[in-house]
C-alpha cells in the first residue's frame, strides 16, 4: 500500500512538471480579444511524423510552452480539416481535388509543420516553416514575442541570443 502510495504520488508530481501549451481551435481564435499579442497557428497533418516530433518534443519543453502561453494566442489547425473555418470575415473551406485536400486557410503553405504568425487584426506577419528543436524554436519565438524582430536581423539574433538574449528571456519568463 505504501509502495503503491508513492508510486502514484510520483507519478502526479512527474505529470504535473511536464509543460502544455494551451491551444485553441481556430474558431475560438478568430472571435478571441487577444490585444497586443500574436497568433501562432500550427499548420499540421495527420501524416506529419515531424509534426507529431514538433507535439512530442519541442511544444512540450517547458520554456517553449511558457512563451506560447504567455506571449502567443497559440492554435492547431489540420491543414487538411473538413471544415469551413471564418478567419476575420473571410470564410475559407476545405478542398477535395484529387490528391490535393490541403484546406483554403492553408494555401500557399509549402510544407508542415509550418507555422503562421497572424497580427490581432489577422493579417499574416511570418511563416516558419520545418521542425525545431526546443532549444532552436526558444530562439524563433523570443524573436517575435519580445520585439526584437524590429532590431534585429535574424541571424545576427541567433549568434547573440545565449550570451545577450537567453538572460533577459529567462528573467522576463520568471515574472
Amino acid at each position: 500500500m505504501k509502495k503503491t502510495l508513492i508510486l502514484f504520488l510520483l507519478s502526479l508530481l512527474l505529470g504535473g512538471a511536464h509543460a502544455q501549451v494551451k491551444w485553441h481551435t481556430i474558431d475560438e481564435a478568430a472571435s478571441a480579444k487577444i490585444g497586443t499579442r500574436l497568433y501562432f497557428v500550427d499548420f499540421y497533418t495527420s501524416w506529419c511524423g515531424y509534426c507529431k516530433k514538433m507535439d512530442r518534443e519541442t511544444f512540450s519543453d517547458p520554456t517553449v510552452a511558457n512563451i506560447l502561453n504567455r506571449y502567443f494566442y497559440p492554435v492547431k489547425f489540420d491543414a487538411e480539416g473538413q471544415k469551413a473555418v471564418n478567419w476575420f470575415g473571410q470564410t475559407y473551406h476545405p478542398v477535395n481535388e484529387g490528391r490535393n485536400r490541403q484546406h483554403q486557410f492553408a494555401r500557399g503553405l509549402q510544407g508542415y509543420p509550418t507555422f503562421v504568425l497572424y497580427s490581432a487584426d489577422g493579417s499574416k506577419l511570418q511563416a516558419i516553416p520545418g521542425y525545431y528543436p526546443p532549444r532552436e524554436f526558444e530562439i524563433v519565438l523570443w524573436y517575435f514575442a519580445s520585439g526584437d524582430c524590429d532590431r534585429y536581423p535574424f541571424e545576427r539574433y541567433r549568434q547573440i541570443f545565449d550570451k545577450e538574449i537567453r538572460p533577459q528571456m529567462k528573467k522576463a519568463l520568471a515574472q
